[in-house]
């Protein structure tokens, strides 16, 4: 069951509640960090066209980015992260390797995803794997259950001011083992900002239903700046997939 029915908390893009087939795939644990990202990089992935779809490759070509957002080349090597610092709320900092990588476009996520021979999840995929407990046949509010969130359980809040470490928080877990499915980035989905079967416009219908049908992507999870009062499994975000300055990264999937 995807979305929900709640009138309480959830937005009206979230509902109503759903069912929906989603067939067998697998799902990275964790995001994508910066030392996988900066592999890709290494590779040829900004130059490589089969990489990247069309609308991608066009985006590449009158961008010009070489990096993700918020990257600052400190030498002139770029062999490694040590070559490179991030900008944080204006301070040049270093970038860890096992930190989460951030700062990337839809189209930067779509061609990453491609170069490890995976994908980008649908939101269908993503939900599945943050919410539906596979034991109790039933969804939950976050991925560790229905109870409150703690920080032990998730980088939200703003209690930090960048992603803590992939594979961290073991405590918020999802049913299927996925971990920082809420908090640290958004994580784009390739699907695009639709209303759900039987939606209802509330409170107004410049709130959501002026975006559907356009060429906005759907970003699920939070990041570490959401507040925990409306992080939660069905939350939808959306997006152009050009846009870079959102604390966006990856998760990969692969189909069966």
């Amino acid at each position: 069951m995807m979305g929900t029915d709640d009138r309480t908390w959830a937005y009206d893009n979230e509902r109503p509640a759903h069912e929906v087939n989603v067939p067998s795939f697998w799902i990275a644990r964790s995001p994508v960090t910066n030392a996988e990202y900066l592999a890709f990089m290494r590779a040829g992935g900004y130059e490589e066209r089969r990489f990247w779809s069309d609308a991608g490759w066009a985006w590449l070509r009158e961008s010009e980015c070489r990096e993700p957002g918020h990257w600052r080349r400190a030498s002139d090597y770029e062999g490694s992260l040590d070559d490179y610092r991030a900008i944080v709320f204006g301070s040049l900092e270093p970038i860890l390797a096992e930190g989460i990588v951030m700062h990337v476009s839809f189209y930067e996520a779509e061609a990453y995803a491609r170069f490890v021979d995976g994908r980008l999840p649908t939101e269908a995929e993503w939900e599945k794997a943050a919410a539906w407990d596979p034991l109790k046949n039933a969804a939950s509010m976050f991925p560790w259950g229905d109870a409150p969130w703690n920080p032990k359980l998730a980088n939200l809040d703003q209690g930090r001011l960048h992603p803590t470490r992939a594979n961290s928080y073991l405590e918020g877990q999802s049913a299927y083992g996925c971990l920082q499915m809420l908090g640290d980035v958004w994580e784009w989905t390739e699907t695009r900002f639709e209303a759900y079967p039987g939606f209802e416009m509330f409170p107004y219908a410049d709130y959501s239903e002026v975006f559907f049908g356009k060429e906005y992507r759907v970003l699920r999870g939070g990041s570490f700046a959401t507040r925990a009062r409306v992080a939660r499994n069905t939350f939808r975000n959306w997006d152009y997939p050009q846009r870079r300055q959102i604390f966006a990264g990856i998760r990969c999937a692969w189909s069966l």
